[in-house]
């Protein structure tokens, strides 16, 4: 199975060999010459991908990335590349969670097996992690508004009581919660709760 890898590192040529060595092998790829370019660009939740990243780069080096997807809650494996070895820094991003650790110049071989690796186990542990990303991000999108009339659906409120909790139409109500269905992307009531269940929403509204 094909998976998107994302390479992220400011050496040009490096950028250029990696991505021609896994197109070859049958991979999408995504290449960005800085942590920031990689984080401005906000890529799309996919069930099958990682992230091949070098370790020293100027302003945001790749532990200090990887620091940064963990506060977003991002379940990509990371496979480190370096052309400088420093075990502190080995040890502390493994601990980190990273996947793998590779010294260039590194081998389309060691490369290829190290990102199969990466994606046989996210394949049987990170499917029901990011399908919860997912979630978190669809329900990030509704408005403040949208997020009430969500959060009371959810505790099996009907349109009339939504509206008098929040002191509005039903009309209004009904247009909030078509939206919600919408940007949720469920086109049943209990696929909504399924989600909020998920999320641990249910016991928290």
């Amino acid at each position: 199975m094909p998976g998107l890898i994302h390479v992220v590192d400011d050496d040009a040529s490096f950028r250029a060999a990696i991505e021609r060595r896994l197109r070859v092998a049958g991979y999408e790829v995504a290449v960005y010459a800085s942590s920031q370019q990689f984080l401005d660009r906000s890529p799309d939740v996919n069930p099958r991908a990682c992230i091949v990243l070098d370790v020293q780069m100027p302003a945001l080096n790749g532990p200090q990335l990887q620091s940064r997807l963990v506060e977003l809650g991002s379940s990509m494996p990371i496979i480190f590349v370096t052309g400088h070895v420093d075990t502190a820094i080995t040890v502390r991003t493994i601990k980190a969670g990273a996947e793998d650790f590779l010294t260039k110049p590194v081998t389309s071989q060691q490369l290829i097996d190290a990102i199969e690796r990466a994606l046989a186990r996210q394949d049987s542990t990170g499917g029901q992690q990011e399908k919860t990303a997912l979630c978190r991000q669809l329900v990030s999108s509704l408005t403040p508004r949208e997020r009430q009339v969500f959060d009371l659906m959810v505790r099996g409120k009907i349109n009339k009581q939504i509206a008098i909790s929040l002191g509005t139409t039903e009309r209004t109500i009904k247009a909030h919660r078509h939206q919600v269905m919408e940007k949720m992307r469920v086109l049943s009531f209990a696929e909504l709760v399924s989600i909020a269940e998920r999320l641990g929403m249910c016991d928290r509204v």
